[in-house]
């Protein structure tokens, strides 16, 4: 079979060439839904290879076409490993040019072509190529946005053309869910991702004792994203509990006194929850001005935003990211609802009626990318969507997504055998109709503001792009 697509990059050419190079581009381009892991980028897009893993330990060999390569116009990758050569036969062309027509870019646009020979499905083709057009249109999109906010943005992006220093970022919990995405949408962005990790540092990582964090772990570095802790899906008993805990509090106020006498740093983004907004506030609209409420996260994050106030006290921008549901169709809730509803046994918890505060995972991203640089942004800052959904109503969502019935309620003390009754009150059951209130007072625009298009993203069920995606954009 032969696929061929095309779409166009809010960019000019060489800007969407040097993203191609950069390290992340082919893991914010691996779709979520795929079950394929990125483990080795290519230095060289002329002649390297990069390798993605799938499941079994199988893995997807790709060598690039020295002969097909042409900076700033084309590169071609071809797979090479049984028994995947012969299975998929993958060719793939990719031709760069300079778009003509419909881009409200002042500095030009990019038309990207996409050529195929392969035995894989044309509909397994269509879904992955939609994924890949969207994911680059909309990373173009968001930076374009940030460099709109002018002074008040610090580098959003480095190419040829600005000669801007590439920030420095520090990051915990890299290799987590949220770390993987937003560790290469920096990257691509052209700037420099320093890993702190717990075990020997490889090159490009720092070794982080939670503990005992080192003087100068944060020399040299312009923003901390600070997002490791223990997950908090799990049965609520003392161990479990003690671990949240533990994992965030005093850590995090330690990272802050380092962050606090490191001179050259600017700003500490951390992670927190919309958990600490209580169990069940009904209908009430929830901002960063609310109360906060009763309960064990909600402890636990008063505490957890409490533990950065050394960097605050010291001049340090201090954000506080308090994450809702986040929408990834390879971590999180997503892939346990979606094997539950392969079995027939999707359905509302009881009768539904309570609110789920969820946020497209790069949306999330791009919240943190913001933070990391927007000096207007400062303290909490509520990351969800701006249309939080009833339970029942996401529900429906995903059974539509996935083309499977949502008709099976799963009573409410179902969540409390796994979880417990706390852990099912305070995750599974939460009733939180969060607003992100001050990005809404920014401007602020966020890719997908309907959880239709999120889970459509990232389950495979968008469309390929056309000129009239463009106008719709």
């Amino acid at each position: 079979m032969s696929f061929s697509a095309k779409h166009e990059v809010p960019a000019p050419r060489e800007q969407v060439w040097q993203w191609h190079t950069r390290r992340g581009a082919l893991a914010r381009l691996t779709p979520p839904f795929t079950f394929m892991t990125p483990l080795k980028q290519t230095e060289s897009l002329a002649d390297g290879t990069s390798i993605l893993g799938l499941p079994g330990g199988l893995k997807w060999v790709a060598r690039h076409d020295l002969s097909r390569f042409q900076t700033n116009v084309s590169f071609s990758d071809v797979c090479l490993n049984a028994p995947m050569r012969s299975w998929a036969t993958w060719r793939h062309h990719h031709l760069f040019a300079d778009a003509t027509t419909g881009s409200d870019n002042d500095a030009g646009a990019t038309q990207i072509t996409d050529t195929v020979d392969t035995r894989i499905p044309a509909w397994a083709v269509n879904s992955v190529f939609a994924y890949r057009q969207h994911q680059l249109i909309e990373d173009f999109q968001f930076l374009n946005r940030l460099r709109d906010l002018g002074t008040h943005a610090t580098a959003p992006a480095v190419d040829s053309s600005n000669n801007v220093r590439p920030l420095v970022f520090a990051i915990t919990g890299s290799r987590g869910g949220v770390g993987r995405k937003l560790t290469a949408q920096l990257t691509t962005a052209g700037h420099q991702v320093i890993q702190l990790v717990r075990n020997t540092p490889k090159p490009g990582q720092r070794q982080w004792r939670p503990n005992l964090p080192a003087p100068d772990l944060l020399e040299g570095v312009d923003v901390l994203i600070h997002l490791a802790g223990e997950p908090i899906f799990g049965r609520f008993n003392a161990t479990h509990k003690a671990d949240i805990r533990d994992s965030r509090v005093d850590p995090t106020q330690l990272l802050a006194e380092v962050a606090a006498a490191t001179p050259e740093l600017k700003a500490m983004v951390c992670a927190s929850a919309i958990g600490i907004y209580g169990t069940d506030r009904g209908d009430t609209e929830l901002t960063e001005e609310s109360s906060r409420g009763d309960g064990f996260l909600a402890d636990v994050v008063s505490d957890w935003e409490g533990a950065c106030e050394p960097a605050r006290e010291a001049g340090k921008r201090v954000v506080n990211v308090r994450t809702g549901i986040a929408l990834s169709g390879n971590s999180g809730l997503l892939p346990l609802l979606r094997a539950l509803f392969s079995t027939g046994l999707g359905g509302a918890f009881g009768k539904g009626e309570f609110w789920y505060s969820w946020v497209a995972m790069d949306d999330l991203t791009d919240i943190y990318f913001r933070a990391a640089i927007d000096s207007q942004l400062d303290g909490p800052v509520n990351a969800t969507s701006p249309t939080p959904v009833l339970n029942k109503d996401f529900v429906h969502a995903l059974g539509e997504e996935l083309k499977r019935p949502a008709i099976v309620p799963i009573p409410t003390f179902g969540p409390a055998l796994l979880l417990g009754k706390e852990g099912a009150s305070e995750l599974a059951l939460a009733n939180q109709k969060v607003i992100p209130a001050r990005l809404n007072e920014l401007g602020h625009t966020f890719r997908y503001s309907t959880v239709a298009a999120a889970l459509a993203h990232e389950l495979g069920g968008e469309e390929l792009w056309t000129p009239a995606t463009r106008a719709a954009n």
